[in-house]
């Protein structure tokens, strides 16, 4: 069985001394038997938050890096870097930073490979506009945007990947894909994961759900079959993240 994993995506929020203020909150209060939690901060965290969790199961993710190791990226973070200071996670491709920051399925990949090949875990981000919903296409598009995101990655390195279905219409709208809608598209992301590779990668791969998850709406996700935990974004800010973490089916 497929452990859940649920990350708090920060998103550009909290100074270090919030940060600090926020995790000693949350960080005795959450499940860590029953889920994997990550809390993905900005860089300016990192150091203080990975500091302030070294005595927890909880573990600390970034929000982006870069596919190059060193060199003239002005203003990139490396995957050593990031390793450098107790990251396991990074969140890749996120729909805001492919909107504002004009990231590309071919960049999504390389940063997915240099992850795998740095021992990071990829937190690889999939999820159609409102406009792709309306026109019927979200399978086809994401099921694009996996393969893309898969391309020249083994199917032993893949189940080590979390995908994140994330409905860009959903995203700090307050407006939550109903579970069925959220389990639609997620077993269609196993489904071509299994058309990739196999059934059994396929089954290993854990694919999160993200969109306006809030205490009250994550056991009924989080209880269909093929959501195996969320990426939070705002509701990660909050105590009610508690609440998300220690959900009821």
């Amino acid at each position: 069985m497929r452990k859940k994993i649920i990350a708090g995506n920060w998103k550009m929020n909290k100074t270090p001394k919030e940060a600090l203020e926020l995790v000693k909150i949350l960080k005795d209060k959450v499940d860590t038997d029953k889920s994997d939690v990550v809390f993905c901060v900005p860089f300016v965290d990192i150091i203080p938050v990975a500091e302030a969790l070294k005595d927890t199961n909880i573990a600390v993710g970034a929000q982006n890096m870069c596919f190059e190791d060193s060199g003239a990226y002005t203003g990139e973070i490396s995957a050593d870097m990031l390793l450098d200071i107790g990251v396991k996670y990074v969140i890749i491709g996120h729909s805001e930073r492919r909107q504002y920051f004009n990231e590309t399925d071919k960049n999504v990949n390389k940063k997915v490979l240099k992850a795998i090949e740095k021992g990071l875990t990829p937190i690889v981000c999939v999820g159609e506009t409102l406009e792709q919903r309306e026109k019927c296409v979200t399978v086809d598009f994401v099921r694009i945007q996996v393969k893309s995101a898969l391309k020249d990655v083994t199917a032993e390195q893949a189940g080590n990947i979390v995908i994140a279905y994330e409905p860009i219409w959903a995203i700090g709208t307050g407006v939550t894909a109903t579970s069925e809608q959220a389990e639609e598209v997620c077993s269609a992301i196993r489904k071509v994961i299994a058309e990739i590779y196999d059934l059994d990668t396929a089954d290993k791969i854990r694919i999160q759900y993200g969109g306006s998850v809030n205490g009250s709406n994550a056991g009924e996700l989080f209880g269909m079959s093929d959501i195996d935990g969320g990426l939070v974004g705002g509701a990660s800010l909050k105590e009610d993240f508690i609440n998300i973490v220690n959900y009821q089916e």
